[in-house]
């Protein structure tokens, strides 16, 4: 007989288990970065509704004395006015732009706070698909402004209104579906490795959107709706929003083999306990039994099928949620650290446009050095804090170093392209490295804290509750950087890194607890004993 193929013999060593929790990683993986990816037209497609013609008159100057023509030439006549899309085209562009900005951020981190209390109480997969099919609807909105040749500000704001409330539907569910299915143990490196669906997302709403940007801007934003609109379908038909699901499955698969009518019990997003009754009247749940050899199992003379005694936790109030250890030092952390990133999200395409004199497609692509900076801040973030079990402190150290990065890249910027390469991918890892530890890591610790006993049902409100605050942030770094920008950038690197170090000031008792803590063994060998 032929040797099997060490491929097969790989896929072959993993069980189910292991691989519908590969699935879902994935899979949530790929949904998250279609929200980022539907997020970051806005920010490329800027500098094409406000830009300055000159270069465009300049070269219609140089084809019109190259072709003998001794006309006079009528490029001399533009203003960026000419160029710019109205109503953007005024002189205070910037707060117009800084505003439809607010508008959809601070939208979001409204809706954050709603968004983790209904998710709890409805099913994930159903959630998540309205959400996202929702969220592409608007954002091929937006583009159709362009298709139609609309011109109306209230129009541009309402879209991104609307459109920040539906995508808030996202984060809470992501981190309780991806809670649910990966324990403690190595949660900072899992969850950092999945966090960078961020920057992912990022980086090729750039591509795509800088792809269409100078010749039809429109399409930046219906290409990326038609996307997330799909991912909503492919949502629906494939998540699996908890282990218990298949076990459930499973049982009842089992019940109607053995021709057992199957009374189930409904609790919390649709998930159902079954047990079966034995001899003596002892009982075992269907997953337990699982995992007892074949001899330890007593053989039913009547398996009946009974509902479950024991009540369900109740889903975690929103004051509940703020008692809960760190949440509060946490959440208005994330609110400093989410603001520089979201500035950067917002403005970094515009500010490269004007600091290196770049036109719109390369700025986008260069801009996307952040993200790609990011990725590696975030699972290196995760790394260092699950090999020291001291999450807070290594936020604390990343954002100390952060502040002077972006003072350095301020004063690098207009030195060429390859300083300001280097300090994009460092300035990348440090601002993001901390934003993406707690919006995941440490959301999920704190939604599954020892204090409330077991009641997994806290993991959305929790991650709504700090990713909304975050948002607060989000919000206000955008509107604050149109604002600063108009007496020049150096005062929106002042804002971003005051910011930081305020963000860094919130985690100092956090920060010198776990310094004095006696558990300085690292976490995964906490977690480890604990399950």
């Amino acid at each position: 007989m032929a040797p099997v193929p060490p491929g097969i013999r790989l896929l072959v060593s993993f069980n189910s288990d292991q691989w519908y929790r590969a699935l879902t990683f994935v899979l949530t993986f790929l949904l998250y970065t279609s929200f980022h990816l539907s997020r970051k037209p806005i920010s490329i497609v800027k500098s094409e509704l406000h830009k300055n013609c000159s270069s465009a008159g300049e070269l219609a100057t140089m084809t019109s004395s190259s072709s003998g023509n001794q006309e006079p030439s009528l490029p001399s006549l533009h203003t960026d006015m000419d160029c710019s899309w109205k109503p953007f085209d005024k002189s205070n562009y910037k707060q117009l732009l800084g505003a439809m900005d607010y508008s959809f951020l601070c939208a979001y981190a409204v809706g954050m706070y709603l968004s983790g209390i209904i998710g709890e109480r409805l099913p994930i997969r159903l959630y998540l698909t309205v959400g996202m099919l929702s969220s592409g609807l608007f954002t091929c909105l937006f583009g159709l402004g362009y298709i139609y040749d609309i011109h109306n500000l209230a129009f541009y704001i309402s879209v991104q209104v609307v459109n920040g409330l539906v995508q808030t539907t996202g984060w809470p569910s992501m981190v309780t579906c991806i809670g649910n299915w990966f324990g403690k143990g190595r949660r900072g490196l899992i969850m950092g490795l999945w966090n960078s669906h961020t920057s992912v997302g990022n980086i090729l709403g750039s591509l795509i959107a800088g792809y269409w940007v100078s010749s039809n801007w429109g399409l930046s934003f219906i290409v990326p709706g038609l996307i997330i609109a799909a991912m909503g379908v492919v949502c629906f038909l494939f998540l699996i929003e908890h282990p218990n699901d298949l076990k459930n499955m499973s049982a009842q698969n089992l019940s109607r083999n053995n021709s057992v009518s199957a009374q189930r019990w409904r609790g919390a997003n649709g998930h159902a306990e079954v047990y079966l009754q034995y001899k003596d009247n002892k009982k075992q749940s269907y997953d337990t039994e699982l995992l007892l050899p074949r001899d330890g199992v007593c053989v039913p003379v009547q398996p009946v099928v009974v509902v479950k005694s024991e009540s369900e936790p109740s889903a975690i109030s929103f004051m509940g949620a703020l008692r809960i250890p760190g949440v509060i030092e946490f959440s208005l952390c994330l609110l400093f650290a989410k603001l520089v990133s979201y500035t950067f999200l917002f403005w970094l395409p515009l500010y490269i446009t004007k600091a290196a004199h770049l036109d719109a497609k390369k700025a986008a692509d260069l801009s996307t050095l952040f993200d790609v900076g990011g990725i590696f801040g975030g699972i290196l973030a995760g790394v260092i804090s699950d090999k020291l079990g001291k999450r807070a402190t290594t936020c604390a150290v990343m954002l100390l170093l952060a502040a002077p990065t972006l003072y350095v890249f301020s004063m690098i910027s207009e030195l060429g392209l390859r300083p300001t390469i280097g300090m994009l991918l460092v300035c990348g890892g440090l601002v993001n490295g901390p934003y993406a530890l707690i919006t995941t890591a440490v959301s999920a610790d704190l939604g599954t804290h020892k204090s409330l006993r077991g009641n997994a049902r806290a993991l959305s409100t929790v991650t709504a509750i700090i990713d909304g605050t975050g948002s607060v942030g989000a919000a206000l770094g955008p509107l604050l950087a149109g604002l600063l920008s108009a007496g020049g950038w150096d005062q929106v690197f002042y804002m971003l890194m005051t910011a930081d170090f305020l963000a860094l000031l919130l985690l100092v008792r956090l920060v010198k607890k776990e310094l004095t803590s006696s558990k300085s063994h690292p976490i995964s060998a906490v977690e480890l004993k604990e399950h």
